[in-house]
C-alpha cells in the first residue's frame, strides 16, 4: 500500500535522507513546501488532493481545513504530540472524519537539557554578559523547581541532582517512581516561594504561572522555559521581571514565538535566537520517527 500524494505543507525539518524514503511511499512525486503558509486557504491549497500531510508545530490545521480537504487519510505531526487539546492539527476533527493523526515523542530534549544547563551554568558563573549575584555561584545546593515531569522534566530532575541540586516538581499527577527516586513533590506556590530555579516542561502554550503566582515567587530567582509557547501570562510576568532586577528568565525561540523582539529588550531576560532542541541530532530522530509512523500506517497500523 502506498500514499496517493505527500504533500509536506510548511517547512518540517526532515533529513535529505529520510524526504528520498518519503518518495517510495507515495505514488505522486511529494510536494515539499520550505516555508510557512499565511492563511487557511493558502494551506487548503497546498493540501489539494493530497491523502497525506506532513506539519510542523508552526502552522495551524484546524477543523475548517480539515474539513475542506476530503481526500486526507493521514496527518503526520514532525512535531511532539503528548495532548490533544494542545496540538496545533485538530485531532477530534481528524477523527471524525476517519483521518490517522501521527506525532512523535523525545526527540529534542537532550539538546534541550544541554541548553538550560549550559545557560545556567553562564549564569551562576557570569560567564556571559551576565551574572546570577555578586559573586559568582555554584549549582550545588540551589534548589530546583520543575514543573511538568514528563520525559524532558524527569531529565531536568536526574541532571539537577547530579549537579548536587535539591530538586522539587509540580505536576497536575504524582510520580510515584521519580519520589521513590528521591525527588520531592510541593504544591505549586510552595515549589515557587522555594526554589532558586523553576524550569517549565508543559504541552504547548499551557499557562501555569499568572499574577498569583508571580506574587509569591522567591526572590533573586530565575525562570526557565523551553516549552512551545508561554506558560505563563505575559503582562503578570513582565511586572515580575521588572520589578525584579535580580532575577532572572532563560527562553530559547520557540518558547517566546512573537515576543521575542519585546523579551529581548529587558536585560534580564536572556533569549536565544534558536530552538534549543532542533540540534542535528535532532532532526535525525525526528526524522526517523516521522517516517517509522507513516510507514507503520501502511502496513495497517491505523489506531488514532
Amino acid at each position: 500500500m502506498l500514499f496517493k500524494k505527500i504533500t509536506l505543507i510548511d517547512f518540517c525539518g526532515l533529513t535529505n535522507p529520510v524526504l528520498e524514503q518519503l518518495a517510495q511511499l507515495s505514488i505522486a512525486p511529494v510536494t515539499n513546501y520550505n516555508d510557512f503558509p499565511a492563511t487557511d486557504d493558502e494551506i487548503i491549497s497546498r493540501i489539494g488532493d493530497s491523502d497525506c500531510i506532513l506539519v510542523s508545530w508552526n502552522t495551524k490545521v484546524c477543523s475548517e481545513v480539515i474539513k475542506a480537504s476530503p481526500n486526507l487519510k493521514y496527518i503526520g505531526m514532525c512535531c511532539s504530540l503528548y495532548d490533544e487539546k494542545a496540538a496545533n492539527v485538530d485531532i477530534l476533527q481528524a477523527r471524525k472524519q476517519g483521518i490517522v493523526v501521527k506525532g512523535v515523542r523525545d526527540y529534542g530534549d537532550d539538546g534541550t537539557l544541554e541548553f538550560i544547563f549550559a545557560e545556567l551554568i553562564y549564569l551562576m558563573k557570569g560567564l556571559g554578559n551576565l551574572q546570577w549575584q555578586a559573586e559568582t555561584r555554584e549549582l550545588r545546593d540551589k534548589t530546583m523547581g520543575i514543573i511538568g515531569m514528563g520525559t524532558l522534566g524527569s531529565m531536568v530532575a536526574r541532571t539537577a541532582r547530579h549537579f548536587g541540586m535539591n530538586v522539587f516538581y509540580y505536576n497536575r499527577s504524582r510520580k510515584v517512581q521519580l519520589e521513590e527516586e528521591g525527588f520531592t513533590f510541593l504544591p505549586l506556590h510552595e515549589l515557587l516561594a522555594t526554589c532558586d530555579v523553576i524550569s517549565t516542561h508543559l504541552p504547548k502554550n499551557s499557562t501555569v504561572l499568572s499574577d498569583p503566582e508571580f506574587r509569591v515567587k522567591k526572590a533573586n530567582s530565575i525562570l526557565v522555559n523551553t516549552s512551545i509557547g508561554l506558560t505563563f501570562d505575559k503582562e503578570a510576568f513582565l511586572q515580575w521581571i521588572f520589578i525584579n532586577p535580580t532575577s532572572f528568565a532563560i527562553f530559547d525561540r520557540v518558547a517566546v514565538g512573537e515576543n521575542f523582539e519585546e523579551f529581548s529588550k529587558y536585560p534580564n531576560i536572556i533569549v536565544s535566537e534558536r530552538s534549543s532542541g532542533f540540534t542535528l541530532e535532532a532532526k535525525s530522530r525526528l526524522s526517523e520517527k516521522v517516517l517509522t509512523n507513516m510507514q507503520g500506517f501502511l502496513e495497517g497500523n491505523t489506531s488514532l
